[in-house]
């Protein structure tokens, strides 16, 4: 029997973090193990617990928890995973990740991941923010680096804007990281 894919899900401080339960749900109805990691942002926008439900794992909040004994569960999860998506992806985010900064649980994972691994970037956020030199910039080493990036999408944001920044349809992350895992 082969193993369960598995896929590192970094959840991010935006309003769109709500939206990656459903993803983590998707992606665990497809018989991968999804291991959730999420930001102190994040974690203002939506609680553990439905991630911990909908995957059936530990959710990860914080650089120091450890469920199992003494290795780093951050360097573990760097180790063993497949995809590591990010989704929602904030602009701090994709900065810290072009930039090697390794802060919080989930930029460590970033930089420890293992060489196998395939990466996949939903962004969210607002389009100024999108479309500022500095986060495009940032994209671009990102992209040189081996990431893919799904979105943005276009619409009405929650800033009250309309234009570029909507997370893409959780539906078309979840089959492009499927796709990106075959």
């Amino acid at each position: 029997m082969s193993r369960a894919n598995k896929i590192v899900l970094g959840v991010t401080g935006s309003i769109a973090a709500h939206k990656a339960a459903d993803l983590a749900s998707l992606l665990t109805k497809a018989k991968c193990d999804v291991r959730v990691v999420m930001t102190a942002d994040a974690q203002h926008f939506i609680t553990p617990l439905p991630f911990k439900t909908l995957t059936r794992n530990p959710v990860i909040t914080n650089l120091y928890d450890e469920e199992n004994g003494w290795q780093p569960m951050h360097i573990q999860l760097a180790d063993e995973a497949d995809l590591f998506l990010i989704a929602p992806a904030t602009a701090n985010v994709i900065a810290k990740l072009a930039n090697g900064m390794a802060d919080d649980a989930l930029s460590c994972i970033a930089l420890a991941l293992n060489r196998k691994a395939k990466i996949l970037i939903a962004p969210a956020m607002n389009g100024k923010m999108w479309q500022h030199a500095a986060t495009q910039a940032n994209v671009k080493i990102l992209k040189a680096r081996g990431a893919e990036f799904i979105g943005p999408d276009e619409g009405m944001l929650s800033c009250g804007y309309e234009g570029v920044g909507r997370l893409w349809p959780v539906e078309k992350i979840s089959e492009q990281a499927l796709k990106l895992l075959r």
